[in-house]
């Protein structure tokens, strides 16, 4: 078991994560399971407490997912003028309530376990992979509670499209486990598929896809995203399906501007290289004109074997002016 965090062992642990590097963070195969089962359990831990706040708080979580189906007209629900959902199991209503703690336990403790992954995945990694898989984590969190926030808000109007059509003769009489699982799906696809711009963004970041090459896609790529769209969405009525696939094109040409501006600035940077004008496959020429001329050596500056030899170019023996040269000189090899 992990020992409990004091302000000492977190001021230790701040400083040592500050200076590993790469080199640091080469450990055996036991060394990284033990690290791994470390951080498993401080995340599990985490959530467990998160699941036993939420366990407490589970009838006001409920109400608050229940509240886009409330907001129905009367007339299309069960039971008239009250709001119910109804369960048909004699462990429904246990299981249920767990189900709800254990995903608000999982959204609650989500900064503490993304903290244990990010710390063990961090090691392995140089400083500027670093810098943008945190940008990376960071947007992709951004996008996924943004995506979950507007399915929340197109709940009501998707249940309220989809049961209208059973008119004055029908009336819903939904099942808890149902109603649950079509939310928590809608909530997923949502915060899901926002994460596409994202991934399409990295690729042009990385330099394996330019902002031209995006830029021809964009008539197939709106196509895609509304076809997409009708197929992931759980209600695939109409409604959902604009929902998800507006703001899935105007993400991608938020990516094409990020995009056009890092090619820029590519593009600058290149054109202060010297190479610039040389093809892809071109070769480059050394550079052997830029390095500062070397000085000549006189005569006066040669080594005694470099004078020996001079007037002896086939190691004779006979030195300028025909006088023998010094015996330990001629083995020059």
């Amino acid at each position: 078991m992990p020992r409990l965090p004091t302000p000492r062992r977190m001021v230790q642990a701040v400083q040592f994560r500050r200076t590993r590097t790469v080199e640091d963070s080469r450990m055996s195969l036991t060394e990284h399971l033990r690290e791994l089962r470390d951080r498993l359990a401080k995340a599990l831990i985490a959530l467990t407490i998160a699941t036993v706040v939420g366990f407490v708080f589970e009838p006001r979580i409920f109400d608050i997912l229940k509240e886009p189906y409330c907001a129905l007209p009367a007339k299309s629900r069960a039971g008239g003028g009250e709001c119910q959902l109804f369960f048909f199991g004699i462990l429904d209503a246990f299981m249920i309530r767990l189900k709800i703690s254990m995903i608000a336990g999982a959204v609650v403790s989500a900064p503490i376990w993304l903290y244990q992954l990010w710390s063990f995945i961090t090691p392995g990694l140089h400083r500027n992979e670093r810098r943008w898989s945190l940008a990376f984590v960071g947007a992709s969190l951004g996008l996924f509670t943004f995506g979950g926030y507007l399915a929340y808000l197109t709940l009501s109007k998707g249940l309220q499209l989809l049961l209208g059509f059973g008119g004055d003769g029908l009336v819903s009489l939904l099942d808890v486990n149902k109603y649950l699982s079509y939310v928590i799906a809608m909530l997923l696809v949502f915060g899901l598929s926002f994460e596409l711009p994202l991934l399409v963004g990295m690729l042009n970041l990385a330099g394996m896809v330019s902002t031209d090459k995006l830029r021809s896609w964009r008539r197939p790529e709106i196509f895609l995203v509304f076809v997409f769209a009708a197929v992931v969405t759980p209600s695939q009525d109409p409604f959902t399906m604009i929902a998800l696939g507006l703001p899935m094109c105007l993400l991608y040409e938020v990516v094409l501007i990020i995009g056009w501006l890092n090619d820029r600035r590519k593009a600058r940077r290149d054109d202060a290289s010297p190479y610039a004008d040389l093809d892809d496959d071109e070769t480059s020429p050394l550079g052997l004109d830029d390095l500062p001329p070397s000085e000549d050596l006189s005569d006066d500056r040669l080594l005694p074997v470099e004078r020996s030899s001079i007037g002896d170019p086939v190691g004779t023996g006979v030195g300028a002016g025909g006088t023998p040269s010094n015996a330990a000189h001629l083995d020059v090899t």
